[in-house]
């Protein structure tokens, strides 16, 4: 099998899109499949190593591999009897270049309101209000695999057909109970600091909490261009901890009392589910990716206003409301109990051995 994506686990800007794609391969690898990942070099990396019975080929950077990536399948598509296209906002276009050979796609989310955070004019209006649509109708008969709802539903609007919802899984167990927490009121934003993820919106909406509750604190975990100017702000009892160990990471989650999500879009949203997993609930916007991982009510809160102000209303109100933040605590720890790698993969491999599956057929739960 031969999976391409831009970037991989060891990039030092992998995201969510990378962990699932490392933590299915390792297990279909595991499971006797022959697995190779085509990606793009990063400083210092190497060009050729084998992970977790992974095999990785890394060649260009994050614009050109897509050039790499046509050269090697053109070169050596017989190789291989199955192509995974992981799409995350620019294609690898396979579908014009294996022939007979069977591509299932994968992606995460659209990219749309990202054009915006990410990219300058005109490329911004180009690639929301042309480009991708353009890119993805490639794509629109070929079996589409996503994380969430949000996605396939964006997807069957532009006409795709045989679209397969395959939730992410978890790399940790979850608690057996919820432990005890902070003695002051945390929140603790996760993510790479970068616009589209919003970071900054997080840091605003904490600088209010602060005004009402004095004695808050707040971490801020992973990194990115944005750091900086986020670290010029003046709010007090902020920690910027960078890129940190998993075993790290988990220890924070299960401290803080509520985990702040906001994001222009996801396409599930996994640390959500990882807090969770941690016993921390999460407050988010409203937003594809988002309103999946977060069920409103019961294992945090989903914000219709997309402002730091209304988030910061929700995490007062709840960071007040002890017996409240308890029960949503108790829920998301319950909640993430379903969700599994090795179930994802399951589902996963129905796809991969079945010409004619149906949706019914392909279900997480």
């Amino acid at each position: 099998m031969l999976w391409f994506n831009w970037k991989d686990i060891r990039n030092h800007e992998a995201g969510g899109a990378e962990v699932y794609t490392h933590e299915v391969m390792k297990r279909l690898a595991k499971s006797g499949h022959e697995m190779t990942l085509f990606t793009s070099r990063f400083e210092n990396c190497q060009l050729n190593e084998n992970i977790d019975g992974v095999d990785i080929i890394r060649e260009g950077n994050r614009y050109t591999v897509y050039r790499e990536a046509k050269n090697y399948l053109k070169a050596y598509k017989d190789h291989y009897d199955l192509i995974i296209d992981e799409i995350n906002t620019i294609p690898f276009f396979t579908p014009k270049f294996v022939g007979e050979k069977r591509v299932i796609a994968l992606i995460h989310q659209l990219a749309r309101e990202f054009w915006f955070y990410e990219t300058k004019f005109p490329m911004n209006y180009i690639g929301y209000y042309y480009l991708e649509n353009k890119w993805l109708s490639n794509y629109k008969n070929i079996t589409t695999v996503v994380p969430s709802d949000s996605t396939k539903m964006d997807l069957e609007e532009l006409g795709f057909t045989r679209v397969f919802v395959m939730p992410p899984g978890l790399k940790v167990p979850p608690l057996s109970n919820v432990k005890e927490k902070e003695a002051n009121p945390t929140v603790v934003f996760i993510g790479r600091l970068k616009k589209a993820k919003l970071p900054h919106h997080a840091l605003q909406t904490f600088s209010i909490i602060k005004r009402e509750i004095r004695n808050a604190k707040m971490w801020i975990i992973g990194d990115g261009y944005f750091r900086n100017r986020l670290e010029l702000s003046e709010t007090k009892d902020v920690t910027f901890h960078g890129y940190i160990s998993d075993e790290n990471k988990y220890d924070l989650l299960s401290r803080a009392h509520i985990i702040l999500v906001p994001a222009v879009r996801e396409g599930w949203g996994l640390v959500v589910t990882e807090a969770n997993a941690m016993g921390t609930p999460a407050i988010g916007y409203n937003v594809h990716g988002l309103r999946d991982s977060i069920r409103h009510g019961e294992t945090g809160i989903s914000i219709m206003e997309k402002t730091p102000a209304a988030m910061a209303k929700e995490a007062i109100l709840l960071l007040r409301d002890s017996e409240r933040l308890s029960n949503y605590s108790k829920n998301a720890l319950d909640y993430s109990r379903q969700f599994s790698w090795d179930n994802t993969v399951e589902s996963f491999k129905k796809v991969l051995h079945n010409q004619n599956e149906t949706k019914a057929d392909i279900s997480m739960f």
